[in-house]
């Protein structure tokens, strides 16, 4: 008799991705981060192909967007963090990052959101912590979650390692995804590999055509 566990293991990779229990997230590709990677012209043109080909096969498609909170709620240990980066000694000194409104925090116009695909703020480096996007996922019956944007190494390596953890099938596209730090990019795609699937942008439109 045939182990019945097998069964709902799906194998093949256009099964894996159907657009019916697929979704599309893209994560943090506001204007600020985009001028920043190394990789902008074809980071731009590969993610909007494949957005377009998701719309076309009905894929839903949630992005993020960092939205921090105010000084006095944000945890000092992202603080401590960021005032390393910049090289300060006063939280005071810190500069407004992604400040809502301001060009900087908005979508790159080249991938911008459809109308009715959803927009969440968030303030961690995952699309799971402080936001309804899990809830969201099971409601609209998602099994398989798919990964681009800005920055490999930081958020999306941080929010693909939770949806496995939380049993989704996960997808990063590695011409889809981009940093400022090249060599930290690679890196990170390389350890992705070892616990979920890497794939270029022109397999998952081959998937969905």
């Amino acid at each position: 008799m045939s182990d019945p566990t097998l069964a709902k293991i799906l194998t093949r990779f256009e099964d894996i991705v159907a657009p019916a229990h697929t979704a599309l997230v893209v994560w943090d590709v506001q204007n600020a981060l985009v001028e920043r990677i190394f990789n902008r012209e074809a980071f731009l043109a590969k993610t909007a192909a494949l957005l377009a080909a998701a719309r076309k096969a009905g894929v839903p498609v949630v992005y993020s967007k960092i939205t921090p909170l105010a000084p006095e709620y944000e945890s000092p240990s992202r603080t401590y963090m960021m005032m390393k980066r910049f090289g300060v000694d006063d939280p005071g000194k810190l500069p407004r990052f992604m400040e809502p409104g301001t060009p900087a925090a908005e979508i790159h116009e080249a991938v911008a959101p459809g109308a009715g695909e959803a927009v969440l703020p968030k303030h961690t480096a995952s699309m799971f912590v402080g936001t309804h996007f899990e809830a969201m996922m099971h409601n609209r019956g998602v099994r398989t979650i798919l990964f681009v944007g800005i920055s490999t190494e930081m958020g999306v390596a941080s929010s693909a390692r939770d949806a496995v953890n939380r049993g989704f099938y996960t997808v990063v596209v590695r011409d889809c995804v981009s940093s400022p730090d090249q060599e930290m990019h690679e890196a990170a795609l390389r350890i992705l590999e070892r616990i979920l699937i890497v794939v270029p942008s022109e397999q998952m439109i081959q998937a969905w055509a």
